[in-house]
């Protein structure tokens, strides 16, 4: 074998991978507002999960890349670890498309690409077509790839070193070990099962081999979710653990198969002349049976999957994205849905710390000042996390709605910090209150309280019109009288405290603590006015 032909070889493999990543991207685009529709009806059984996962994955061509967005939308929470198992097992039955297309022997690459780049350079006003275009022209680039790498391994059947390796892998255990450790370095069983394919296509390994080197990389796939699960909660960890357990059962249970019975030679009757052909219908048997299997064993196997992954102390568990996943990323639609699940999140965080401070300004509460400081600590982490995955998201392709969406959440965002900070102030006039005995009159607590009450609505109401996204001319009046009243009334108040502070009818500490309070409390319905009035700046109505 010539320096030319490894050339060969690994060019061939690099355009297959190319090609699938191409073909892949342009799926996701195509198809990527529509998953949010898929993972709602997985929520109903198994079956349909499989269903899912299988057609997701005989879309974008790759069962890890639908295991890894399986175990981001886990650990994002849009997904449970119940409807996980049924989507990983249906993706690697939809890993088995790539194999059954490579075996038939149709010179069909070139026309796959041709046909690709027409419609990939159709006008931006065809943005389905153009993404249609990218799908064919990566299907065509990985055929080319296919051919490539079959071509430069026909001189192998002439190289006795090499006929002498592939006789060795006739031992069951090497033969999986070598299928593992090829997909786990390619992170691509459709990969390597295409150089699988390859190999027996030129002759130059049995079928009785490639049955083990093919149970091999379905385990060795799972490498890729296993590495994309650091990081994550345990139920995501838990995920990737069910897809490496289902693989492993799988390949113990094939082995005891292949070795009791004469199951290459039922599969060699079954395509007595194509070799390609035989491993594709071993990898859809493999992978068909093992879901038949173990499916009415999920719930065993999420035990399993749960006693192999621990849930560690959950402490520290709110400074964190708790439904973003950057995973997400493959899937604008879903990213910003989730990013719009954190900053409501956000909201409400702001709304506790403020009532939470004003019943410390009325009756201190050590533990609950502790949490409101906790949830500041919090809030400012949020504002930081979410404003840096807006970054990135707006980068991505997002629709009209999204994209304004996402110029609604930057405004927000900032002002449900700035709540957050004021609520702070709040609580540190409640402790000097406390810690100094500061006694206001019963008039000037009715005062406070009411105001507070008017200004808790307001921003409540804020947070409701934000999460809805419907902005109605008559909420808005209603917003923006409730924020004139709020400031009509700081007004009065603050003229009124002036006129006791003259007649000494309230100390000078007093003061300085009520008008601190009014400031405060006239800001935060400041920035619930702003909350109330992004969706109509930036947002459709409606979402």
């Amino acid at each position: 074998m010539s320096v030319m032909n490894l050339f060969s070889l690994v060019g061939g493999l690099s355009l297959f991978l190319f090609g699938m990543k191409i073909m892949g991207e342009g799926l996701e685009r195509t198809a990527g507002n529509r998953l949010k529709n898929i993972l709602n009806i997985v929520t109903h059984n198994r079956v349909l999960a499989v269903l899912a996962g299988l057609g997701i994955t005989a879309v974008i061509q790759s069962s890890s890349a639908t295991t890894v967005m399986v175990v981001g939308f886990v650990n994002a929470g849009l997904l449970s670890l119940t409807q996980a198992v049924g989507v990983i097992m249906g993706a690697n039955i939809g890993t088995t498309v790539t194999s059954l297309m490579l075996s038939v022997k149709l010179d069909f690459g070139m026309i796959f690409a041709c046909l690709g780049l027409a419609l990939s350079i159709l006008p931006k006003k065809h943005p389905t077509a153009r993404a249609f275009g990218e799908v064919l022209m990566g299907l065509g680039i990985l055929f080319v790839g296919m051919d490539t790498m079959s071509g430069a391994m026909e001189p192998l059947r002439d190289w006795q070193l090499f006929r002498d390796a592939m006789t060795g892998i006739d031992n069951p255990v090497l033969g999986v070990l070598i299928g593992a450790g090829i997909t786990a370095i390619l992170q691509s069983s459709s990969a390597s099962v295409g150089i699988l394919q390859a190999l027996a296509g030129e002759g130059l390994i049995s079928l009785h081999a490639s049955i083990y080197i093919l149970f091999g990389q379905n385990i060795g796939t799972c490498v890729t979710a296993l590495l994309a699960s650091s990081g994550t909660n345990a139920t995501a960890k838990r995920a990737a653990m069910v897809h490496l357990l289902f693989n492993v059962l799988g390949t113990v249970l094939f082995l005891v198969i292949s070795l009791t019975l004469p199951f290459s030679e039922w599969v060699i009757s079954l395509s007595p002349d194509n070799m390609r052909l035989q491993i594709a219908i071993v990898h859809v048997i493999f992978n068909v049976t093992t879901t038949a299997v173990l499916l009415p064993l999920a719930t065993l196997l999420e035990r399993a999957a749960c006693l192999l992954v621990r849930n560690k102390d959950g402490r520290g568990e709110t400074m964190r994205l708790k439904y973003f996943d950057t995973r997400l990323m493959n899937t604008p639609p879903i990213a910003v849905a989730q990013l719009f699940k954190e900053v409501q999140r956000m909201g409400a965080i702001a709304d506790a710390n403020f009532t939470g401070a004003m019943a410390c300004f009325h009756t201190w509460d050590e533990e609950r000042a502790r949490e409101i400081m906790a949830n500041e600590d919090v809030l400012d982490f949020l504002n930081k996390e979410i404003t840096a995955r807006l970054v990135e998201v707006k980068g991505l392709e997002l629709n009209e709605r999204d994209t304004r969406l996402v110029g609604s959440m930057f405004h927000v965002i900032n002002d449900m910090e700035r709540v957050g900070d004021h609520s702070v102030n709040v609580l540190d006039a409640a402790r000097l209150k406390e810690e100094e005995s500061v006694k206001f009159t019963e008039k000037a607590t009715r005062e406070l309280e009411e105001l507070s009450v008017k200004v808790e609505g307001q921003l409540q109401a804020a947070l409701e019109i934000f999460r809805t996204q419907r902005d109605t001319p008559e909420m808005l009046e209603k917003v923006e009288q409730v924020e004139e009243e709020i400031d009509q009334a700081t007004e009065a108040l603050r003229n009124h405290h002036v006129e006791r502070l003259k007649n000494k009818k309230c100390s000078a500490r007093n003061g300085m603590l009520y008008l601190d309070m009014l400031t405060n409390l006239e800001r935060i319905g400041d920035h619930a006015e702003n909350i109330a009035t992004s969706v109509d700046k930036e947002a459709p109505a409606g979402r």
